[in-house]
Order: structure tokens, then C-alpha cells, then sequence
């Protein structure tokens, strides 16, 4: 069966971010995600993972201003010396919260500058990245983020994503490969999964609903016959990475309002 890790930024935000690790254990969840954890101490999310017995699976290095738009900083020209302090920053948190995996974001194409030297700029960086965590048993993860959601986004589909992998060679770079982001862009979950799951390049999966990222019983995937078939995958393969639920709520940040929209969770 497959393992579920539920997202904190999206899940429970009828919680203060730190009441979330409870929800979700208390939910049956093993396991948690977010997008940052550096608003908060890293020994107070330790206490929060120890306290309620769940790992930490994935969270993202520090993308720039998030803010002000910027969504990574790994494409961006001239910003090395920044990436560099920010990806350092990020495997601190990771040896402390003894998180494997940590997501790595392309950033948004700026437009006075080449796709080569964009493509450039990017290898360059991530290889950089994925050398600085291998002693820290940590997998860098790069993932392909739809153009309807993040217009302008470096890295939009799988192959572009798996091409970088094989380019640099390093064996602790992988892909994040969302479902939602895939169904969006490309379609043909299942072939995309049979394709792509058993090269040993994928380190972790997420889902949502499509078209409007809420539970993935809501909407046009039929994500019970996906995971029968990530079953068979992991079988035949040995893949054993985590699946993270980064969706909105159906019914939003109201009390138990996540809670509600897990009887696909509490099925399997």
C-alpha cells in the first residue's frame, strides 16, 4: 500500500502551523511535508515530530522572496552566491530534522535571459546541490510545476526533469513527480508512472485533485487505480519513496475541515 505524507502548508490550516503534526497523527497519517519549515525553530519541528511519532519526508530550500513572486532561485543568473546560502541553510534543517529529501525549485525564466544560460545557470547550481548533500545521506529533488499554476516556471515537464538528472549524473538527484502538475501538462497518468517510476529516478510522489487541487477523490483522476498501480510498480521495482498530499481542502480551513475529506485516506 502506498505511504501518504500529509503536506502541513496545505492540510490542517484550520490549525496554527505548529498543531498541525498532531492533527495529522491523529488522522493516521506516519509522515509529513511542507514547503518551509524555516519560520520556525528547527528543534521546536523536532519536538513536533518526536512528540507525535511522524518522520519528516520532504520540505523545500528557501526560494528567493516568495513574496514578492520568486519561486526559486536555482535558474537565476547571478543569484549563485545566494542559492548557495540558502541550500546551506536547508540542509541544516534537514540533518537536524533527519529529513532525507529536500526540494530544490527552479525558479521563474526571467525575460532578458537566454534559455542556455538559463539551462546553464540551473545544472550548474543543482549539481552543486546534490554534491553538498550526498554526505548528508540526502536525495535533492527537482520537480516539473505546471504553467498554469506557476507561469514562467523553468522546469514544466518529466522528461525535461529526467534529462538534468542524466546530465549531471549524481546519484541522489531525483525527480519529484507531482500528479497534479503531470495530469495538467501532460496527461496519461498510468503510462507516465510505468515509464518513469521503475528508472530508480523518481525519490518522491504528491497528488491533488485536477482541476482544482483539493482531495484526490474530487475530480477527473481516478487516483484508486493509480495507486493499485504504483502498488504493482513498487512490487516490481522496489520503489518506496512517500506520496504527499499537497491539496487544498475541499472545505476549506473550517474546524475538521481536512479531517472530513479523508475517507480516501482512511480506505486504503
Amino acid at each position: 500500500m502506498p505511504q501518504f505524507a500529509a503536506n502541513l502548508s496545505m492540510l490542517y490550516n484550520e490549525h496554527a502551523f505548529i498543531n498541525r503534526f498532531e492533527a495529522a497523527a491523529k488522522d493516521g497519517f506516519k509522515a509529513v511535508e511542507y514547503l518551509f519549515p524555516y519560520a520556525y525553530e528547527a528543534d521546536a519541528l523536532k519536538d513536533q515530530l518526536l512528540t507525535h511519532g511522524l518522520q519528516q519526508v520532504l520540505f523545500n530550500a528557501p526560494p528567493g522572496d516568495w513574496d514578492a513572486g520568486e519561486r526559486g532561485l536555482a535558474c537565476l543568473p547571478g543569484r549563485e552566491d545566494e542559492f548557495k546560502r540558502a541550500f546551506e541553510q536547508a540542509l541544516a534543517y534537514a540533518d537536524r530534522l533527519e529529513c532525507p529529501r529536500i526540494h530544490v525549485m527552479a525558479g521563474i525564466k526571467p525575460n532578458d535571459k537566454s534559455d542556455a544560460t538559463l539551462a546553464e545557470t540551473y545544472q550548474r547550481n543543482i549539481a552543486w546541490a546534490a554534491q553538498q548533500a550526498a554526505p548528508h545521506g540526502c536525495d535533492v529533488l527537482i520537480e516539473p510545476i505546471n504553467t498554469r499554476d506557476m507561469p514562467g516556471y523553468f522546469l514544466n515537464y518529466q522528461g525535461q526533469a529526467h534529462d538534468v538528472i542524466e546530465t549531471i549524473g549524481a546519484a541522489n538527484l531525483k525527480v519529484q513527480m507531482d500528479l497534479y502538475h503531470l495530469q495538467i501538462m501532460e496527461g496519461d497518468l498510468a503510462a507516465g508512472l510505468r515509464k518513469w517510476l521503475p528508472t530508480g529516478r523518481v525519490g518522491h510522489l504528491q497528488i491533488a485533485g485536477v482541476p482544482m487541487r483539493h482531495e484526490p477523490d474530487i475530480g477527473e483522476i481516478n487516483y484508486a487505480y493509480l495507486f493499485d498501480v504504483i502498488d504493482e510498480l513498487s512490487v516490481q521495482s522496489g520503489w518506496d519513496g512517500w506520496i504527499g498530499c499537497e491539496y487544498r481542502p475541499a472545505r476549506g480551513a473550517i474546524e475538521n475541515g481536512t479531517s472530513d475529506g479523508l475517507a480516501w485516506f482512511k480506505h486504503r
